[in-house]
Order: structure tokens, then sequence, then C-alpha cells
């Protein structure tokens, strides 16, 4: 029997009729599936799925939409399958109010209590109570051994600094974690899920800086999230340089400049 046939007939109580491919990342693949009875669901398969399914339900459990999980097996990751559309009337600001949502639920400290990856690219989650050393440590310097000397020893003099820049202790907020415009799925408008979350607690800016990093959310976002305090613009650069530096590893010499420049508009 078809592999995924198997796992669909034990998670979903009924096999596979059809098949059609969707547009996934560049680290998995997903598959809508039409059941024998019917019913449609998503299927996504890659590492970790078992980790994602957990950070989905976070999400739905903080109210913040995001499909449902049907179950997991292995490799497997089974959803609801949700109708897409391009962004219409009032649907950034129904993602900045889902985004509001999501950072309205709170931890005690920052981090997740299971490390994720992109890839080969390692996300060490190891719960910090000190902001800027959980992303000095935690998500900058694991990138130092990889990068060329130069870039290497401009990053370590950042990470040195980081107190001066971030605050000690923001809300530590429900993160998304990979928020770019990719990782939202627009419905008939207004409505919005997130998927393919990489979830952890901390700063709520940086789901900001992440969904500004590939160009701006559309009309209506801004002034549904709400104003955000003195000094995010150097934060934003600071918290961009994290997914600039994946970009890096898992794509190439391309994201240099990127890199560069966000180190370049912080002084280093």
């Amino acid at each position: 029997m078809d592999p995924l046939d198997a796992i669909t007939r034990t998670l979903a109580g009924s096999g596979i009729a059809a098949r059609r491919p969707l547009h996934g990342g560049d680290l998995s693949e997903v598959t809508r599936l039409t059941l024998e009875d019917g019913r449609d669901i998503v299927a996504k398969t890659g590492p970790m799925v078992d980790r994602e399914a957990r950070m989905l339900g976070a999400i739905r459990a903080a109210r913040a939409p995001a499909p449902a999980v049907i179950g997991v097996s292995d490799d497997v990751l089974l959803m609801e399958a949700l109708d897409e559309a391009g962004p219409g009337d009032g649907s950034w600001a129904a993602v900045a109010k889902a985004l509001a949502t999501l950072h309205a639920d709170t931890g005690e400290d920052y981090g997740w209590d299971e490390d994720y990856a992109f890839g080969r690219v390692e996300i060490v989650n190891a719960p910090r109570d000190d902001w800027p050393a959980f992303w000095g440590e935690n998500r900058l310097r694991a990138h130092l051994p990889h990068l060329p000397g130069a870039l290497s020893t401009r990053l370590e003099a950042l990470i040195a600094r980081l107190a001066d820049i971030l605050p000690e202790r923001p809300r530590p907020a429900l993160l998304h974690g990979d928020l770019w415009t990719g990782n939202l799925l627009f419905g008939p408008a207004p409505a919005v899920h997130f998927i393919d979350p990489a979830c952890y607690y901390g700063d709520p800016e940086v789901d900001l800086a992440m969904l500004h990093l590939f160009g701006a959310p559309g009309p209506g976002f801004d002034a549904a999230y709400g104003p955000l305090d003195q000094g995010w613009e150097e934060r934003r650069a600071v918290y961009t340089l994290w997914p600039a530096l994946v970009h890096l590893r898992l794509f190439g010499a391309g994201y240099r400049g990127l890199v560069e420049r966000l180190l370049d508009e912080l002084g280093h």
C-alpha cells in the first residue's frame, strides 16, 4: 500500500482518491488530498512536522487563526484544507488583528520547549530570561562559524553590544517565528491563517521585522496593529539580521549583500 494512503486511512479514516501538489517551502512537500469519503485535507511531508503540529496547536490555543491538525505520523502532518484567495479588502487589517491576538499570548521566559530547524540551520530555543542574551546567543552567535571572517568579526562585535540596542525584558509574546507573506494563507477576504510556524516566545517586534523583510504589509495593517515603541527602527535591523543570515546559509552568497547592509545600518 502507498505509505501516504496508509497514513490517511489511519489518521483521517479514509483513503486517497486524488492528489494535487500545492506551493510549499523549499524544505518540505505539500499536497492537497481528496479523500474517498469526499473530504479535502492537506498533507505536509518533511522533517520535524510533529513539532510544527504542536506549534499550530499553540497558535490556535491563543485564539489566532491556523489550520487545524488532523494528525501526525512519522514525517507526515495532516491538516484541514483551507480555501485560498489573494488579499482583498480588509485582509491586511485582519492579519494585523490576528497577529496582535497571537502576541497577546505571553510566556514566562524567552524561547520554546523544543529546538527547531530550517533545513540544516538549527534554531536553538533554550529558554532565557534576558532578551538580549537570548537574541545574541540563541539566534546570532550560532552563525559565526559559518560566515566569512570579515562578516563573523562584524557580527561578533554587534552581539557584544546588543544590551545597548534591545530591551532587557520586553513582553515575551508568542511569535510565529517565520512570518513572511508566503506563510500567510489568505482566504476569501478578509480571512487569513498562519501557516508554517517556527514558534517561540520573544519580542513581538521580531514578527513585524520578518514581515517587512521582502516588502511591506498591505493597506490597513499598520493602523490595525497599533504603534510601536520608540527605537523600533534600529531594533528592526537587528531582528531582520537573523533571517538574512539564515537565507545566506541556506541559499548562498546572493544574500551576503543584505547581511552587509544590515550590519552597515547598525554601525558594524
